[in-house]
């Protein structure tokens, strides 16, 4: 079949991809909705484009828990796991929280800890220090946490910590998690998992928040059989929508309305850590999804990533209004100083990668003394600028600890785990999209060779800098505030469903200067009508921000997504800029 022409004829825009507009049964399904349902024209074109028929719209556009929450009791060890975690609330048994020390895990051990004090109970929180403890559970932490407690529950860990949960004597072991399970699961009470082998992985899109609000589901039903009242769980949707975008889960299914309640109840600004790490943010809108992604989940993860590993689940905890206000003031500093840290690494990692070559299945780069709280961003940035799958290992004391992140189509995490099993790595698993590993220092370059291999199976050498799919064209004028906002009743927008896309085709720039570190903020127009502001993060990361910037009366087609943004109380329309290309 003949490749469709390139949008506006962009074959190679200034970020190096060629544009792809929306296909001619995309354009006539989205007016036959239009036709039938009414709603506006740019509702209708993200529908088409999700494969939404007339019939579905409505529910579609409202997606509601009652519609789309699964029932608990699909997942394996669910019951079990829920009655285990009854019997301890009621007779007063000690419980500890072992948590992942991401906003995934922070988000999940705070649900626990909410639910619970809402019941009159408290647990023990305890989240490894990323660089003396790594990933997971481990021997000595899960010892002495059993010396002390009946009941252990891992959350966003625990799959695969065989001997790690073995040495938890004298403990009751649940596992509530997300990541790719092994041919064999830990010998514990239960393992609630979607992703566990024996599971059909119609759930795999969940993450371990979601796994957990589904247990206090299941509990709840237990709870109410018994003829006692639960804590609202409603009211910890946000903590769900927190973990489900900052995790990159697909918003898709009943991750669509987790996000949209969630939303909702954040922004009723009744949980003092979030309502606190929006104010240190400067977030002056109500909450979406590109705040949770952006704005809280990196000040989050600092925690973890730089600083002390359980600020991220005590912040989102805590009822303490002066606790919360320390914690975000603490989490926007390490969040600052994450970003000085990474922006190092990331220099020298694409150095490498470069020299290495970046044309393989693989993408790589390893470093004596990289923080291995940033090597996952660089990972990521890495993948972007390449459109490959890349592993970014920051080496100490002989042994290498990395991060991994792929591209859509290749399973990455398989790979990893697979390399685990064989020994050629210390450690390793995760997820299709991103995995991490441990392995010894002079086993590095053998461990990448054979991880490209894996991958080059894969078809991942063929892959490169994806196309950037847009959704038509618009004028200044017509980025009104009801078409952004008739737009962003469609969403929620993130992975797995990307937000409407628009270029201005033939534009002037009638200013264009850099802000920040890397960020370029834009005025154009067509010299006829108003004039559109647009800002365009990490600009200079590549050729976009140096040609926008020294434009030189040039004429330019701007692509990117339509935002409302918020100055002094005022609000406008503006462009997030993520692409453009001479005209």
């Amino acid at each position: 079949m003949d490749q469709a022409a390139a949008f506006l004829g962009v074959e190679t825009s200034l970020t190096e991809r060629r544009w792809v507009g929306p296909s001619d049964e995309t354009v006539r399904a989205s007016e036959a909705l239009h036709q039938q349902t009414g709603l506006p024209m740019a509702v209708c074109a993200v529908l088409a484009r999700r494969g939404v028929d007339a019939s579905e719209a409505e529910a579609y556009l409202t997606p509601a828990l009652r519609d789309l929450l699964p029932d608990p009791r699909s997942l394996r060890d669910m019951e079990k796991a829920a009655g285990r975690f009854l019997s301890a609330v009621k007779a007063r048994q000690r419980i500890a929280i072992f948590a992942d020390y991401d906003v995934d895990g922070g988000s999940s051990a705070a649900l626990l800890l909410v639910w619970l004090r809402q019941m009159g109970r408290e647990a023990t929180l305890y989240v490894p220090d990323r660089i003396d403890e790594g990933y997971g559970p481990n021997d000595e932490a899960m010892a002495e946490l059993a010396a002390h407690h009946d009941l252990i529950v891992c959350v966003d860990c625990g799959t695969l910590s065989h001997e790690p949960i073995a040495a938890a004597k004298g403990a009751d072991v649940i596992v509530l998690d997300h990541h790719l399970g092994g041919e064999t699961l830990p010998d514990c009470l239960a393992v609630v998992n979607p992703n566990r082998q024996d599971e059909d992985g119609e759930l795999a899109h969940l993450c371990a928040a979601a796994v957990v609000f589904l247990m206090l589901v299941e509990a709840g039903r237990q709870l109410r059989k018994a003829q006692v009242k639960g804590p609202d769980l409603i009211s910890l949707l946000d903590l769900v929508a927190l973990a489900t975008v900052a995790d990159v889960a697909p918003l898709i299914g009943v991750n669509r309305a987790f996000v949209r309640q969630g939303l909702k109840v954040m922004a009723r600004r009744e949980r003092v850590g979030i309502s606190a790490l929006s104010d240190v943010a400067r977030m002056d809108t109500a909450p979406a999804a590109y705040h949770l992604g952006f704005m809280l989940g990196p000040r989050i993860n600092a925690g973890g990533r730089v600083g002390k590993a359980d600020l991220g689940a005590r912040l989102l905890a805590t009822e303490d209004p002066h606790e919360a206000a320390a914690l975000s003031e603490r989490l926007d500093l390490l969040n600052t100083e994450r970003r000085e840290v990474e922006n190092a690494v990331r220099a020298a990692a694409l150095a490498q990668a470069e020299e290495r070559g970046t044309d393989g299945a693989l993408v790589w780069a390893a470093g004596a003394g990289w923080h291995p709280g940033v090597v996952g961003i660089v990972a990521s940035r890495l993948k972007e600028a390449t459109g490959r799958p890349a592993v970014v290992i920051g080496l100490d004391g002989g042994i290498g600890k990395g991060s991994g992140r792929s591209v859509s189509g290749v399973d990455l995490g398989a790979c990893i785990q697979k390399l685990a099993m064989q020994g050629v790595l210390l450690k390793g698993g995760g997820h299709k999209m991103a995995a991490g590993l441990t392995v010894a220092e002079d086993k590095v370059e053998e461990a990448m060779a054979q991880l490209s291999a894996l991958l080059e199976k894969q078809g991942a050498h063929l892959r490169g800098l994806s196309d950037l799919r847009l959704d038509g064209l618009l004028m200044p004028g017509a980025a009104s505030a009801e078409l952004t906002e008739a737009v962003e009743s469609a969403g929620p927008f993130g992975a797995g469903s990307p937000a409407p896309r628009y270029v201005f085709s033939d534009m002037r720039i009638f200013s264009a200067r850099r802000v920040g570190e890397s960020h370029l903020k834009v005025s154009f127009g067509d010299g006829h009508g108003p004039r559109l502001d647009a800002i365009c993060f990490g600009a200079y990361d590549s050729a976009l921000g140096p040609a926008l910037e020294a434009h030189g009366g040039a004429h330019f087609h701007l692509a990117g997504q339509l935002d409302i943004n918020t100055w002094q109380g005022r609000q406008s329309v503006q462009l997030r800029l993520e692409d453009a290309a001479r005209a």
